[in-house]
C-alpha cells in the first residue's frame, strides 16, 4: 500500500513547524532558561511539549513557561505546576489559555494540546522554582508564522 502523505507533512498541515532540543535542557535552578527563541515577528505557537529525559529532583520544584519579548514586559504563559518526581518519560505541556496551569502527567500519560497562543519576538523559557532542581526535559515546540520571515529555534 504507497501512502500518500507522510506523518510529518501532515502534522505541519495541522500544526506548523516543528522544533526540537535535541536530548533535553536540564532545569534550571530558581531561575528561567531559554528554551526557544522567536525572530523575525510573531508566531501563533500550537503545542508546546515537554518529555522528561532525566528524573525530576530537589525540593518541591515548579515549572513554568515565560514569554519574554524583545520589546515589552515578560508573561507567564502557564502558571506553575509542581514537577517533583516526575519519572523519565513524563510529559509536560501547555493546556487551554495564556495563564493555565503547566500539565505534567506521568510516563504513559497523554498531554492535551493547548489552545494557539500568539508570542512575539523574543524567547519562551522555563522557570522552576526550586534552588536545587534537577533534571532534564526536551522540548518540542509547534508553531505557524503569523509575521512574513518569523521563525522558531531551539535554545
Amino acid at each position: 500500500m504507497t501512502t500518500i502523505i507522510q506523518g510529518s507533512q501532515l502534522r505541519k498541515l495541522l500544526y506548523g513547524t516543528a522544533v526540537s532540543n535535541a536530548a533535553g535542557k536540564t532545569v534550571p535552578q530558581n531561575a528561567t532558561s531559554t528554551i526557544f527563541t522567536v525572530t523575525g515577528g510573531r508566531v501563533l505557537v500550537t503545542g508546546l511539549f515537554g518529555k522528561v529525559t532525566t528524573v525530576i529532583a530537589g525540593t518541591t520544584p515548579s515549572a513554568k513557561i515565560v514569554s519574554t519579548p524583545t520589546t515589552g514586559t515578560a508573561v507567564d504563559v502557564s502558571s506553575a505546576t509542581a514537577i517533583t518526581g516526575k519519572e523519565v518519560g513524563a510529559l509536560l505541556g501547555l493546556a487551554g489559555t495564556v495563564g493555565t496551569a503547566l500539565n505534567v502527567q506521568n510516563a504513559g500519560a497523554g498531554a492535551a494540546l493547548p489552545s494557539a497562543i500568539q508570542i512575539p519576538v523574543g524567547t519562551l523559557g522555563l522557570n522552576v522554582s526550586a534552588a536545587d532542581a534537577t533534571g532534564a526535559i526536551q522540548w518540542t515546540l509547534t508553531y505557524v508564522p503569523l509575521d512574513d520571515g518569523a521563525a522558531v529555534t531551539a535554545a
